[in-house]
């Protein structure tokens, strides 16, 4: 099992067995309620039988992780919960009060996004009114508002998140796969532009010189060096093309250079001190350093050579050799040029100049880390961290309502503790939850430092001075405590704090209180405090780790693309250029003395000229095309991802020629873009239908911005238009009378 799949495991478990923690103490804690108002044997069997049928639809429908929430299933069940939540509360009056939490969060589980926020504010404040109409309080009121908000925050939160990971977890290898393909028709591009043209041209030239040698000796040497100019070219574009593709080591680059000068006789000195470089500032600093070198021994005749690689923020490197050509470039050649245009784009820089001494000087000078704006877009598919902002934002709020539920519970004890010891409950609090959303639920473990330790000291002033200076055990928040506990301290002692917190809370319950319900309620209360601060913390750290290997297997991915794409052009073209260079030098020396021989070569030539062409297209093509089957895999993951639901309905297209499906491949990769980037859908419908002479493909959304957003989008639209019309077909994009933005592509089958 790889990490990635451990971390998705290991948080679906946690919070199946967390959300089963908390909800049987929600569940206790109604029944200790239920004994309190009268513990007759009907009242205990039939308040065990009714919490016993809500925790089992919480656990087994609600929370179960892979459910359909939105299936008829989920909404027959959201309809039997709230008859067990409101019913009930006719007979069991205020001890049922804290059921209502289930149903909000369930609501916000089964029900449509246009009415799952006011189903939920609907049983929020229908709890509060029912208090109301037993016991009108306007403390009371809003204490029980805001517990019955919190419960049902808790309820989604514990059962969304699993099936948030999992989402990430299933879309990660397609992002990946996307980000493989952006790089794939980049590798095509450049391909094509740089090598098409220059192979197509020796092609024709050939059989120009193979006419001209013997009859125009003259015309068929010019021919020729023309020949030889476009092959030597078209040679280092190859080679330019393939390093750009492969990630090189610096140190190696570093052994090689020391061991090629040596063996030039060239005396050199070599000195690095730097910072850790990331992978992309190594590549450009190697790529100069083996160009430097190439060039120093090509053009000079330098006997020193000294290699300096130093700096922290920004590392340069400096060739300086002894071997100036008489001559000196004063700007930069086409080998230098793209060089500096490599360091350019990562915000580095390079020069090369003569240098006092008679020396000459190349240095080049790049970030360590270069920038978010200066990273490679393709490398790495951007998608907001969805679930990572998800779950912030729930543990935020549920942290937060959690304190103003123990300030809210300290005002109903106004007339024994106002006003010093409302003031000290409510710094108290706020100090608790300042500290908790500061140094313990953050984004990455902050693990156990001198930082940490004052931290938990700090909360453990905040949640216990209140309540020993005013004798108040509900004054402070002691399950933030037990919580960040098990956050900070080894697994071993974290949870031996916890047991000591919890113990500790019911000793002062015991003392102070010496109720039943008052006992009861500090074990369940400061239990479930600290268990969900706890899972929400690791549930949001676990969304941030996996979304972080996301990037990092995308970007692996296009790594090891990338190094296929050098191999190929190596194995595919490398020879077949030096191929056509050689032959064609040798030609140039044959044309005036065998011209018999010379127009053998050429024939040669022109062979090898004409299957790297083909090479050249069938590695694009491979590369160029895609697969619908795939591209519509891709989009209902993507599309899901983004939250919205989406409906696909394909006909059988195995039998469509090849370029109808690679056209229709790339309107859906080119509409689902344009949906994700400029439009607020929550619905989506995919469907190609296929008849015996035509071939049409929807794509519509409830996102009407797209339809406002055309203008920005004229181009992707116009290219993928004159795909369509090269086939025959046609490509509409608007608005259509049911107010939903539609794509549509059209192509004839003949």
């Amino acid at each position: 099992m790889t990490q990635r799949q451990a971390h998705s495991s290991v948080s679906r478990r946690l919070a199946y067995v967390v959300v089963s923690i908390v909800f049987a103490n929600f569940l206790a804690n109604g029944f200790t309620y239920v004994l309190q108002g009268g513990a007759t044997p009907g009242r205990i069997t039939v308040s065990l039988a009714l919490l016993f049928t809500i925790g089992f639809l919480q656990l087994r429908v609600f929370s179960r992780p892979g459910a359909d929430n939105h299936s008829p299933r989920g909404y027959l069940a959201l309809a039997a919960l709230a008859v067990l939540v409101y019913v009930p509360a006719f007979f069991f009056e205020n001890a049922w009060l804290g059921m209502p939490g289930f149903l909000a969060g369930s609501a916000l589980l089964v029900l449509p996004k246009r009415v799952r926020w006011v189903a939920f504010g609907a049983v929020v404040f229908s709890n509060g009114a029912i208090q109301w109409a037993t016991y009108p309080d306007l403390a009371a009121f809003g204490y029980l508002v805001l517990l019955t908000f919190i419960a049902g925050l808790v309820v989604y939160g514990l059962s969304r998140l699993p099936s948030l990971v999992a989402e990430l977890e299933r879309v990660r290898s397609e992002l990946a796969e996307l980000a493989v393909a952006q790089e794939r028709l980049r590798f095509a591009r450049d391909l094509h532009d740089l090598l098409g043209l220059s192979l197509s041209a020796i092609t024709l030239k050939v059989e120009l010189t193979r006419k001209l040698i013997g009859v125009h000796a003259e015309r068929a040497a010019r021919e020729l060096g023309e020949i030889l100019g476009i092959a030597r070219e078209a040679l280092t574009d190859v080679r330019a093309v393939a390093s750009s593709y492969r990630e090189l080591s610096l140190t190696d680059e570093i052994a090689s250079a020391q061991g090629v000068l040596a063996a030039a006789g060239v005396t050199v000195t070599i000195e690095a001190d730097h910072a850790e470089l990331s992978p992309r500032s190594r590549t450009v600093l190697a790529t100069v350093l083996r160009e430097g070198v190439t060039n120093l021994l090509r053009h000079s005749d330098a006997t020193r050579c000294s290699i300096t690689i130093t700096g922290q923020d920004r590392v340069a490197l400096e060739i300086v050799n002894d071997g100036v050509p008489p001559e000196a470039p004063a700007g930069h050649g086409s080998g230098t040029a793209n060089l500096a245009t490599r360091a350019t784009a990562i915000g580095g820089s390079l020069v090369s100049e003569a240098a006092p001494g008679g020396t000459y000087r190349l240095r080049a000078e790049v970030p360590a880390e270069p920038s978010s704006q200066e990273q490679e877009t393709s490398s790495r598919p951007a998608r907001p961290p969805m679930a990572t902002r998800f779950a912030h934002t729930l543990l935020t709020t549920v942290v937060v309502c959690y304190g103003l539920g123990s300030i809210s519970l300290a005002l109903y004890y106004t007339s024994t503790l106002w006003p010093a010891g409302i003031v000290a409950t409510v710094l108290g609090v706020a100090g608790s939850v300042a500290l908790v959303l500061s140094c313990f639920a953050r984004a990455h473990p902050p693990g156990w430092s001198a930082r940490t330790a004052v931290a938990l000291g700090l909360l453990a002033v905040c949640v216990y001075v209140p309540e020993l200076v005013f004798q108040n055990a509900y004054l402070g928040l002691p399950g933030f405590l037990a919580g960040c506990a098990i956050l900070v301290l080894p697994p071993r002692y974290g949870w031996a704090v916890f047991v000591a917190v919890v113990a500790g809370q019911v000793y002062l319950q015991v003392v102070l209180d010496g109720t039943i319900v008052g006992i009861a309620w500090g074990f369940l209360a400061t239990t479930n405090h600290g268990l969900v601060v706890y899972a929400l913390t690791r549930l949001r750290q676990m969304v941030n780790e996996l979304h972080e290997a996301r990037e990092e297997l995308a970007t692996a991915a296009v790594t090891t693309e990338r190094l296929r794409f050098a191999r190929d052009l190596h194995d595919l073209l490398g020879y077949s250029l030096s191929a056509i260079t050689l032959k064609s030098e040798l030609t140039h020396r044959l044309a005036t003395i065998d011209p018999a021989r010379a127009r053998q070569e050429l024939t040669e030539v022109l062979e090898i000229s004409r299957q790297a062409l083909v090479d050249v297209r069938s590695v694009a093509l491979s590369y160029r095309e895609l697969s619908f089957d795939e591209e519509t895999q891709s989009a209902q993951a993507l599309l899901s991802a983004a939250d919205i639901e989406v409906t696909v309905r394909i006909d059988a297209c195995d039998q469509l020629p090849k370029d109808v499906t690679v056209t229709l491949a790339t309107v859906l990769r080119e509409g689902v873009t344009n949906l994700l980037r400029h439009s607020k859908a929550e619905h989506c419908e995919i469907v190609l239908n296929s008849s015996r002479h035509l071939v049409t493909m929807d794509i519509i959304n409830d996102g009407i911005a797209v339809a406002e957003q055309r203008s920005r989008d004229g181009s992707g639209i116009g290219n993928l238009t004159t795909r369509v019309r090269a086939l025959g077909g046609d490509l509409h994009a608007g608005l259509t009378p049911e107010r939903t933005f539609r794509l549509r592509a059209e192509i004839p089958l003949n």
